[in-house]
């Protein structure tokens, strides 16, 4: 993925004593106001703008406009066998579940979507998560 940095350098560091705060359960850390996050970097999640230059990869190929968000290597090592499923398909900048709540939706909720999505996706689907997304990214709704 390229984004623009939203985390302090040494986030990674971090997070191993953070995971117990999390907002969230299951492999993903979330939190409302996650001490990894810059000011700046909770602007640009906010608004959605960390995503801008996904765009990019987006234009090589290596990403859709609609799919199951990428995870880093690490998380994914973690993964269940159940979850694997959700990487059948290129990875997008928008999806179900980010329309459905973002870091408000478990990370078991956010593998069912992905999969459901993986199975089962259409045009008709992915317009249908495009124009949700609009009203998503502009109400900054489950954004953290």
């Amino acid at each position: 993925m390229v984004k623009f940095r939203s985390m302090y350098a040494d986030a990674e560091q971090r997070r191993a004593a953070l995971v117990a705060s999390s907002d969230r359960d299951g492999l993903c850390c979330k939190m409302k106001n996650d001490p990894h996050v810059t000011p700046l970097g909770r602007f640009l999640r906010r608004t959605s703008l960390d995503e801008l230059p996904q765009l990019f990869k987006m234009l090589c190929s290596d990403m859709t406009l609609v799919g199951p968000r990428p995870a880093l290597p690490s998380r994914v090592a973690a993964y269940p066998v159940a979850a694997m499923g959700r990487l059948a398909v290129l990875p997008g900048i928008t999806g179900v579940w980010q329309v459905s709540g973002r870091a408000e939706v478990s990370f078991e909720m956010m593998v069912a979507m992905d999969l459901a999505y993986a199975q089962g996706h259409s045009v008709r689907g992915d317009l249908a998560i495009l124009a949700r997304t609009v009203g998503v990214v502009l109400t900054g709704r489950g954004a953290c």
